[in-house]
């Protein structure tokens, strides 16, 4: 009989335990967790609206791209070199100066040839005066056609002579071939320089080249007239526009790549050629796309969705309606929508763990709109309890 009452005494004693342990690690967390939820918490119960922040889907151009490196160059550049020797008598242009075209940059020693045209140009007059002779006595029956005609011949071989000295003369002088900015002179006035000597660079920095690649997929996407966005490391933070130009036809079979050079404006003057550059090639541009922050993206798997506002009518609380969605390119901090999404739609962008498909929400004004945001709910009672404290301390 004994044994019978203290078996039945244990059962009891492990079903009361089991019990309180039930309560203590189930009940209790639940209700407390409503309790902190408050009226209208969790989820959206029947407390009232869920309160949650939100935007409405932003309008503007999309644009589909790629990223590359380039250099940059100068729209012209050449090395000036003297086609003969000589002894350079002057030098006419400022280093690092605008030189302009035909300007005459560097003059060597020139008095044989000047001597030397100077002789044919006499002796080009002499043969004019010979063929007027002729051509008046073969008009007077009284010269032969063939005195007329060496006469003639004499003529255009001085006159050839002539050119000739003006050419070589010619020679002596070097001129810009085209606006351009002068580089560092390599020579001095009075040196003896050989033909082929370089002399100084000119490089036209207005406009600029810059050349860069990519890889050979993009060919059917590329063509000239395209907008590229440059980044300079040397100007952090700026950026500079310009426009595709030209395609080389030749595809790199080492690199599988397309050379592509495009055109952009330094009027001010402040990049110089061979800098390094980033490009971000515009490949195609999208009018009336539609954005929204990316905090609003919901993933799930390989789906995206997102939380849209639907106002139900008048007298009517706002829900929040679960809306699947096709994403297009990510630019600082915000995503493309192309499915799913219409001009005007707002989006939730936080209060996002509160709510689910058709909860109804009430969207807070942000800090942008120039009012404060509502107080967290436990605020107030964290400083009852401050209080009470202080008061206990005080007692």
């Amino acid at each position: 009989m004994l044994r019978s009452l203290v078996a039945i005494l244990i059962v009891l004693l492990l079903g009361a335990a089991a019990a309180g342990a039930y309560w203590k690690l189930v009940m209790m967390p639940a209700q407390q967790q409503a309790a902190a939820a408050g009226p209208g918490g969790g989820r959206g119960g029947a407390g009232g609206p869920v309160p949650v922040e939100a935007t409405p889907v932003r309008i503007g151009t999309a644009e589909t791209g790629i990223e590359a490196v380039g250099t940059l160059r100068s729209n012209e550049s050449v090395v000036v070199r003297p086609e003969v020797a000589g002894r350079i008598t002057a030098i006419n242009f400022v280093e690092g100066g605008m030189v302009r075209k035909d300007a005459v940059l560097l003059e060597l020693d020139s008095s044989i040839e000047r001597a030397e045209l100077e002789q044919a140009e006499a002796q080009r007059d002499l043969a004019r005066a010979n063929f007027e002779r002729a051509k008046e006595l073969r008009r007077n029956n009284v010269g032969t056609q063939r005195s007329l005609d060496e006469a003639e011949a004499s003529l255009r071989t001085a006159q050839a002579a002539v050119d000739l000295a003006r050419a070589r003369l010619e020679k002596r002088t070097l001129r810009a071939p085209f606006d351009a900015q002068a580089g560092l002179r390599n020579v001095s006035p009075g040196e003896f320089v050989n033909a082929g000597t370089e002399i100084v660079n000119l490089e036209q920095v207005d406009p600029l080249k810059v050349d860069f690649r990519v890889p050979e997929i993009f060919l059917p996407a590329v063509a000239p007239g395209q907008k590229i966005v440059l980044a300079i490391d040397a100007y952090p933070g700026e950026s500079f526009t310009g426009t595709v130009t030209a395609i080389d036809p030749l595809i790199d079979k080492a690199g599988r790549s397309i050379l592509i050079r495009a055109e952009i404006r330094n009027d001010a003057g402040k990049l110089r050629p061979g800098l390094f550059a980033r490009v971000s090639l515009t490949l195609a541009e999208r009018e009336n796309a539609l954005f929204v922050p990316e905090q609003a993206i919901q993933p799930q798997g390989e789906r995206q969705f997102l939380f849209k506002v639907v106002d139900q009518g008048e007298g009517k609380p706002k829900v929040a309606k679960l809306t699947e969605v096709k994403l297009g390119n990510r630019r600082k901090g915000e995503v493309e929508v192309r499915e799913g999404l219409a001009p005007g739609d707002i989006v939730v962008t936080a209060g996002l763990l509160k709510i689910r498909d058709g909860v109804p929400v009430q969207v807070l004004p942000t800090a942008g709109e120039g009012q404060p945001l509502p107080q967290p709910r436990t605020a107030p009672t964290a400083s009852r309890g401050a209080a009470a404290a202080a008061a206990a301390k005080a007692g």
